[in-house]
């Protein structure tokens, strides 16, 4: 799948099928995260792999907005050094990587959470340094999805040419 085609047609996810995502999709949706650009290279994240059911069913549980992490075959929780002025950005863009490969394979998922994780944070014996600033389920899409219907605003409405208010398109 291209590039512009996965962002064209990925949408969130939030019904998962009862179906395991291979090792070698699971290490390369992780890798995906690790290569992402870096504001100075810093790097200032962490990425935690969940598979465990049990798992799973705990971090739906303390994610508020993403009980169907329970559902899901893998989450991937996101944290940050706290110290770093950059750490919020560099892990936005780690985590649209990691969803976008995760699109390619037919795996869908979406971003749980963004603030109020300190109970996964806690649940995971992440250190008091980072900050958890996402859950990331994945999983197989029970509906078929992503024909890049998306509700957004026209083109028109959001980008301007040279200066604000100057129409782009």
């Amino acid at each position: 799948m291209e590039t512009y085609e996965a962002i064209r047609t990925m949408l969130a996810v939030r019904q998962y099928q009862d179906r395991p995502i291979a090792p070698d999709i699971v290490h390369r949706i992780v890798e995906a995260a690790r290569l992402t650009g870096s504001s100075r290279n810093g790097q200032p994240w962490h990425f935690i792999v969940v598979q465990d059911r049990g798992r799973l069913q705990q971090l739906g549980s303390l994610a508020r907005t993403g009980p169907y992490t329970a559902q899901s075959a893998l989450a991937i929780v996101v944290a940050v050094e706290r110290s770093s002025p950059y750490g919020l950005s560099d892990a936005s863009r780690a985590i649209q990587s990691m969803m976008l490969t995760a699109w390619e394979q037919g795996i869908g998922s979406n971003w749980a959470g963004f603030a109020n994780l300190d109970e996964v944070a806690t649940y995971l014996e992440i250190p008091a340094d980072y900050q958890v600033i996402a859950v990331i389920p994945f999983g197989y899409p029970v509906n078929r999805i992503g024909k890049g219907k998306k509700n957004r605003k026209p083109l028109n409405e959001v980008a301007h040419k040279e200066r604000w208010g100057q129409p782009f398109a």
